[in-house]
């Protein structure tokens, strides 16, 4: 699938502030409790003890450390200081021209937790988890990649490059859609594939394919409305495919394949591979 989903708002916020946390996310990842006091203090300096402290926050709310620890809203900094009883926010300057930061990095993940995002077996868990919840749902790419990040970060992950979370998401949406085509594919004998074929098949002196019309249900409230939709069901029921078994399968993505199929033209799923073609006239 192609890897440019992500909107422009997930780019600007993926491992940086994009605004003010709100007051829940202040009480949740910025409020400093007796232990990170504790640690915090062991610093001198009052810039040292804020860039430490806007460090360890980063870390919790983003999921990665800043490259620059001053790039952050300055109510958080007011916010972080007035807990620590730093008068003047501003210190934080001096922190950022420190190579102080990239010590404090590693000790906040040595303290408490902090892992990379290739380290095992972590990495092969979130694979799995990814794969898994691209198989249950549909969900459109730019969730599922908004869901993995929020998983990274409650799990102490250090999220990786933007790209890397991408790609990983991608795959996993493939890998889940091909099985799904495989599974349903395999549903049909040979003989109701053959019928389903039909419907791709542009008859002679036709302008559209039986796919189309099927695909097209009654507008109007009428006598021959009603006809219409009794011989179109009648059409329907003339594949025999009431011997599928879908009940194993997601049926959020049987719905989400069926939603697909209806609007697809035909010229589409003709040039579709084999499995993927079959899935998608099963999914009618």
């Amino acid at each position: 699938m192609p890897a440019d989903f992500l909107t422009e708002v997930q780019e600007q916020r993926y491992g940086r502030y994009a605004g003010d946390p709100t007051t829940a996310q202040l009480a949740r990842f910025f409020y400093l409790d007796d232990a990170d006091r504790t640690l915090i203090l062991q610093r001198r300096h009052a810039h040292t003890r804020l860039g430490f402290a806007l460090q360890l926050c980063a870390v919790r709310f983003l999921g990665t450390f800043l490259s620059d620890p001053t790039d952050v809203p300055p109510s958080l900094a007011s916010y972080l200081a007035g807990q620590l009883h730093i008068d003047d926010p501003a210190c934080l300057v001096r922190y950022r021209d420190s190579s102080t930061q990239w010590a404090h990095a590693s000790e906040i993940r040595q303290h408490y937790g902090y892992h990379d995002f290739a380290e095992q077996p972590a990495h092969f868990r979130f694979v799995r988890w990814l794969y898994t919840r691209a198989w249950l749902s549909a969900e459109r790419p730019s969730v599922l990649f908004d869901h993995a990040t929020a998983y990274l970060v409650e799990r102490k992950t250090l999220l990786p490059g933007v790209t890397t979370l991408v790609r990983l998401v991608g795959q996993a949406r493939d890998r889940a859609a091909e099985r799904l085509w495989q599974r349903l594919a395999q549903q049909p004998t040979p003989a109701q594939r053959a019928k389903l074929e039909t419907l791709l098949v542009l008859g002679e002196g036709k302008r559209t394919t039986q796919l189309d019309q099927l695909c097209r249900p009654p507008t109007r409230i009428s006598v021959l409305g009603l006809s219409g939709a009794l011989k179109r069901l009648e059409a329907i029921r003339a594949f025999e495919m009431g011997n599928l078994v879908l009940d194993r399968l997601p049926p959020g993505r049987v719905a989400a394949l069926a939603r697909y199929a209806v609007v697809a033209r035909a010229q589409a799923i003709t040039r579709m591979p084999d499995d993927r073609r079959i899935a998608t006239l099963v999914g009618l």
